[in-house]
């Protein structure tokens, strides 16, 4: 994808800040590179926080990260977008992956197996009609690897109307825990049932619209989901 600029190594960790060091269970801190793509590579759907009139904003949105950058998709008229232009919109970017829910004999020690990843910076608005091209079919692939391909693409009135943020991965760490619950040694003889249920995304059978015309295959790319 040449039209998205290059950034940082594909190795090596990244350097933890006052804002990417956790206060609270600091031994789940993860800062290794491999380990924070992994994590956001298995997702397509963030939290963008940012500060509006004085006060916080948190705004679901969908995002693809590509080498050293997660673009994030949004509208034209959203408020967000306007403020990204110039030296950037201060954000703090999240995902996270729930893998199971971790039940406890006391309801204290009642806990989630997670992985996350949290991001902060400054978003940019995505202007060279290249990289936002780019950047979009990569935003539909990570959704539905394939699709971008098997689909009309944007047209110049489309395009005006799709806005997409940059925020380059620089202040970045992930926090994972995993593992069975941490019962108190006096509560280990209580009569309760204890252990990991394993919460995973599951994708349903390809439902057609109704105007699809009779006979069109299933995509091989859905086949599998």
């Amino acid at each position: 994808m040449p039209a998205i600029p290059e950034q940082g190594p594909a190795s090596g960790g990244y350097t933890p800040t006052g804002r990417s060091t956790p206060t609270r269970n600091r031994e789940r801190a993860e800062y290794d590179r491999a380990a924070v793509h992994a994590i956001l590579d298995d997702d397509y759907l963030c939290h963008m926080g940012y500060v509006r009139d004085g006060a916080p904003v948190v705004l679901p949105t969908l995002y693809v990260r590509v080498d050293e950058h997660l673009y994030l998709h949004g509208s034209t008229g959203s408020r967000p977008l306007r403020e990204a232009g110039g030296e950037g919109l201060p954000v703090c970017v999240t995902v996270t992956r729930v893998d199971g829910l971790v039940l406890a004999r006391s309801a204290f020690h009642h806990s989630v197996n997670y992985r996350s990843v949290v991001a902060h910076g400054l978003a940019r608005r995505v202007t060279d009609q290249d990289e936002l091209t780019a950047a979009l079919d990569a935003l539909v692939d990570n959704v539905v690897p394939g699709r971008a391909a098997d689909s009309r693409p944007a047209d110049a009135k489309e395009l005006a109307a799709t806005a997409v943020l940059r925020l380059d991965l620089d202040e970045v760490s992930a926090k994972v825990r995993q593992g069975g619950p941490n019962d108190e040694p006096e509560d280990q003889s209580l009569p309760y049932w204890t252990g990991v249920l394993p919460v995973s995304r599951v994708y349903g059978t390809p439902e057609p619209a109704e105007d699809l015309a009779p006979g069109t295959p299933l995509p091989g790319y859905l086949s599998g989901r």
